[in-house]
């Protein structure tokens, strides 16, 4: 048998192993492979969070031990600091920042209006990652073009917390009961002048309980500050008996070390239904893109989505992540009391509600607290 025909027959007994390989090598896995080879080589992703020390940490052990050829530079502060900070970078030609994590008001009224995001999907490489399956409600966004801000998390809120020697869980069963005289000088909030849970909350109680209502809260000469961890320890300490709009991650530290704080539960009206700063948005133009994408990837994997819910106590929709326990710190994951069709109903972040209700509120808290 000549060499020739030795080749062909070798050839042809090899061909299904040959096929088989290709078969499983896909797609996805081959443009995975060349993103981290080109993200190894940008070396770095610059990523926009909220203030968090619980999350820094998670996310650098987590992301950094996964990807240890890719630095992770954090920015961390307020979303609405975040927000503004990223605007005038762009506005001046800096390539500051590759994805913003937060909120929706300042994402929506930043970002958004001005046109600087690109759509999320495309970045969504490992097949985990992009089956809507994995998700519940499947693929949720908070913008009207559902393409630009992907919400990662959702669940009911408890936006009240108290002082346990200063208050009896009892004593506010009702948002009415904030209006009591006692109460007076004694509540801090979350500046509802700026996008932030202060700023939700108080467009929540717009929709329900109207103007009138806010004026008499107004009036009972609250604490009103922008400063997480001060308002905070203002409540841990007894200076302040109540806060709105602060949630569990501000009081991680406080509750770590055996202060009194707890969320009050259960509410007459209710509390609204979000998805906190589980929102994930991606800047056009950015420096990393590849590492944008790796980071993106690794965040909305089981093991990010395990990180971002055990730091900040806000509920991951991955249906493959424990969040039951974060009821105990006042989050109630939509995946286990709620449908999508009536967290639709509930929710407070979507690009038509800060629309309609939540830039609204901001101009009358602007008023209200001259």
């Amino acid at each position: 048998m000549s060499c020739c025909r030795i080749f062909l027959v070798g050839y042809l007994l090899l061909w299904p192993a040959l096929a088989a390989a290709q078969t499983n090598n896909p797609a996805w896995q081959s443009e995975w492979n060349k993103t981290v080879d080109l993200a190894k080589k940008e070396g770095k992703v610059i990523v926009s969070m909220p203030t968090s020390a619980e999350l820094r940490k998670e996310f650098d052990g987590g992301f950094q031990k996964a990807f240890p050829a890719i630095e992770l530079e954090l920015n961390v502060g307020r979303g609405a600091s975040n927000i503004n900070k990223i605007v005038e970078e762009q506005s001046a030609g800096v390539r500051g920042v590759d994805l913003h994590i937060g909120g929706t008001t300042s994402i929506v009224t930043g970002l958004l209006a001005q046109n600087l995001l690109e759509p999320v999907m495309p970045s969504m490489l490992l097949p985990e990652v992009r089956d809507a399956k994995n998700w519940w409600g499947g693929h949720l966004w908070a913008d009207n073009a559902k393409k630009f801000i992907y919400s990662f998390t959702a669940y009911m809120t408890e936006t009240i917390w108290y002082n346990a020697t200063l208050v009896r869980p009892e004593e506010i069963v009702s948002w009415d009961s904030l209006l009591e005289p006692k109460w007076k000088g004694k509540i801090a909030i979350l500046d509802p002048r700026s996008p932030g849970s202060g700023e939700s909350t108080w467009a929540f109680l717009l929709r329900i309980k109207g103007e009138p209502y806010l004026a008499k809260l107004a009036a009972q000469e609250m604490t009103v500050g922008r400063n997480l961890r001060q308002l905070g320890e203002a409540v841990a300490r007894g200076k302040s008996a109540v806060s709105i709009g602060l949630s569990y991650y501000t009081y991680v530290p406080f509750i770590k070390a055996g202060l009194p704080v707890k969320p009050i539960s259960v509410i007459k009206e209710g509390y609204y239904a979000g998805t906190g700063s589980g929102n994930l948005a991606l800047l056009k133009n950015a420096a990393h893109p590849n590492a944008a994408k790796v980071f993106v990837n690794w965040l909305l994997s089981k093991e990010g989505q395990t990180a971002f819910t055990k730091a900040l106590g806000q509920p991951t929709r991955r249906l493959d992540v424990d969040a039951k326990w974060t009821r105990e710190f006042g989050h109630t994951s939509a995946k286990e009391v709620l449908t999508p069709e009536k967290f639709d109903e509930l929710e407070n972040g979507s690009e038509e509600v800060v629309v309609k209700f939540r830039k609204p509120a901001m101009a009358l808290a602007e008023k209200l607290f001259r």
